[in-house]
């Protein structure tokens, strides 16, 4: 699968960008029909929801699902939460 990393207002370091890698390429063991994904990391101003965003939208044949979780530590942000579906 396809993967696309993108980081907005930071600099992702290697470290980041090896970890998100490792998570995805877990993630194709669940979702063998996705032709590719796209995830984006970002920081945000409110610090109280969390200021560290990861969004995931992983493309699959007639729909797309899209993940996002928030936390306040970047090691924090690999949960599942928010999943839901996003038509074509």
């Amino acid at each position: 699968m396809n993967v696309q990393i993108q980081s907005v207002k930071f600099d992702a370091d290697k470290k980041l960008i090896e970890f998100v890698e490792n998570k995805m390429s877990k993630l194709e063991r669940f979702a063998d029909r996705a032709t590719g994904a796209e995830v984006i990391l970002k920081l945000d101003k409110d610090f109280e929801k969390g200021n560290k965003v990861a969004t995931i939208t992983l493309h699959m044949p007639g729909e797309d699902m899209v993940a996002e979780h928030r936390a306040r530590a970047a090691a924090r942000s690999e949960g599942r939460h928010g999943l839901h579906k996003k038509g074509h």
